[in-house]
């Protein structure tokens, strides 16, 4: 393998942190069963890569090379630490027969397989509560950092960074093996599993933090991810309807977006952009599921979007059918988002003084203080209003409160537009 560039193997490692270091760990995870053991190991194995392929090039199969130097550095630690406790036994009964034989074979005879829906699976422990499970799988598999994950979950990032800590040791207590679920335990842990790809999706699709607008990375493994496990268990109604929302809402992606990289709201999107196919599997696949009268959140957000999708123009949404279809939805997941997009919703049917009103029950949500996009909402319903200065303090506010640089010069751009605006109005007459 010639010699590679530091720039060249950086370019490589992050592009393999997001795509591949899921899939490594997934398989080291099989294999040993310390989770925080395990992360530990293939963090080392990246660090490794770092050092060595600078000098030795990178290798035909970097997954492969990942997978085996992790395997080393776990078997190490092991092995040191049983010699360290004169326990030589516990290295025999924590690496099975057959796996020690996997282990001593060169990187072309690591499986292929794609472990990342098995960790997923196995993320999801019984040890743990939903919300401290889908932290620590956003981390292992979505490779989401702490703040993100905070963000999603609307806690500060110190409680988060606690959670994650805490659920790594819960599980190493509980004695429960982390390992492949089966058949009832399976089932059992199939809500969070799919609270965990919405997310990831969620967060792909618009990035709460930097100067990314959609990270696409995040939202395509969480769209390859959903498909496989639709594929795995097609009579699941509610892995249809998520299936469904994901490709509805990513059809709009390439319109998302202006030539500039700016943030272009739905209503002013080139719906001519928009992936029609995407759009036709998602309508194709909420209408085969709805009949089946098991209905969920993921499938009255996948009609919402379908709603939204199939307008020609923004001012031929139907948006009674969307105001009824988020009043459901409230039913069954009284989420202050949903409430907010209600509000929305309320004020195109209503208009936008019973939009506001209904932002205004939201004032009391500790989940929502300080929240930006609270801001961000009652800005847009001022300015349909007509209060263009309360509109303006909206913006301005709600662009101090985000993490998201290009959310950011989004608001502080409506800001200023209303600002001109207003200027021109109270500009003297000529005459």
């Amino acid at each position: 393998m010639p010699p590679a560039s530091q720039v060249e193997v950086g370019a490589t490692l992050r592009r393999l942190s997001r795509e591949v270091a899921p899939q490594v760990l997934g398989v080291i995870v099989r294999r040993y069963r310390d989770f925080a053991a395990c992360e530990d190991a293939v963090q080392e194995a990246f660090i490794a890569a770092a050092a060595q392929w600078p000098r030795e090039g990178m290798p035909d199969n970097p997954r492969a090379w990942l997978i085996q130097v992790a395997s080393r550095r776990i078997t190490d630690q092991v092995r040191a630490e049983a010699a360290r406790r004169h326990r030589e036994a516990l290295v025999v009964s924590l690496i099975p027969a057959d796996e020690q034989i996997a282990l001593a074979a060169d990187t072309d005879g690591v499986t292929e397989r794609d472990d990342t829906l098995d960790l997923l699976f196995m993320s999801c422990h019984p040890a743990l509560s939903p919300a401290s499970a889908i932290a620590l799988t956003l981390r292992a598999v979505g490779g989401m950092t702490t703040a993100e994950i905070a963000r999603a979950f609307l806690v500060p990032e110190a409680t988060m960074a606690q959670r994650i800590s805490r659920a790594k040791q819960s599980i190493k207590a509980s004695g429960v093996g982390f390992e492949m679920p089966d058949g009832a335990a399976l089932a059992a842990r199939l809500g969070t599993v799919r609270q965990v790809l919405y997310l990831m999706f969620s967060e792909g699709y618009a990035a709460s933090a930097g100067s990314e607008i959609i990270r696409t990375d995040l939202s395509g493994e969480a769209l390859r991810l959903t498909r496989l496990l639709h594929s795995l268990i097609p009579e699941d109604a509610e892995v249809a309807g998520l299936l469904a929302l994901m490709l509805l809402t990513d059809a709009r992606r390439a319109a998302r977006t202006g030539p500039s990289g700016e943030i272009v709201p739905l209503d002013q999107q080139d719906r001519s952009a928009w992936d029609r196919d995407a759009i036709a599997e998602g309508v194709a696949l909420i209408s085969a599921t709805l009949p089946k009268r098991q209905i969920g959140p993921y499938q009255i957000q996948a009609a919402i979007a379908a709603v939204h999708d199939e307008a020609a123009a923004a001012d031929d949404t139907d948006w009674p059918q969307i105001l009824a279809l988020y009043e459901v939805l409230l039913r069954m997941s009284d989420n202050p988002m949903v409430r907010m997009n209600r509000a929305i919703a309320t004020a195109m049917v209503e208009g936008p003084a019973a939009g506001l009103a209904r932002l205004d029950e939201l004032a009391s949500d500790p989940r929502l203080e300080g929240h930006h996009r609270v801001d961000a909402v009652r800005a847009h319903l001022l300015e349909r209003a007509g209060d263009h200065d309360g509109a303006i303090a909206c913006y301005r506010r709600a662009a101090e409160r985000t993490a998201s640089m290009a959310e950011r010069n989004y608001l502080l751009m409506q800001a200023a537009r209303l600002g001109d605006v207003e200027k021109a109005r109270s500009a003297p007459t000529p005459g």
